[in-house]
Order: C-alpha cells, then structure tokens, then sequence
C-alpha cells in the first residue's frame, strides 16, 4: 500500500518547492549522479490540477432580496 500526502500549497509555496527541487535536480547534474526521484517530484507537481475555488455570485445592493 502506498502512503500518500495531500499538500494544499499556495502559488508562491509550490514555487518555493519548484526552485528547491530544481536547485537539487542542478546539484545532482554537477556530481554525475541520478536525477530521475527529483524528476519523477517535479513532474508530480507540474501536473497537479489546481484547486477550483467555488464561484459565487455577489449581488450589488439593490439586487438583494429580503425573506
């Protein structure tokens, strides 16, 4: 069974990650060692969806009805 972790990150948050990973991914490049885990996390989050918020409709003032 595998385990599995949801993150819900915010667009700077995922951006942060990207870089770090990226910056491993460049280290691993310079020592002549395996890429292909760093890789396989960098796919993994470039192909997560993005959350849809819900819409909502705001009514202006005069458009609102009273029960």
């Amino acid at each position: 069974m595998k385990d599995t972790i949801i993150l819900e990150l915010k667009e700077y948050e995922k951006g942060i990650i990207v870089n770090a990973l990226n910056d491993k991914r460049n280290e691993l490049i310079r020592n002549n060692e395996d890429t292909e885990l760093v890789d396989d996390l960098l796919m993994k989050i470039f192909e997560t969806p993005e959350k849809k918020r819900p819409f909502v409709k705001r009514l202006a003032k005069d458009e609102r009805r009273y029960c």
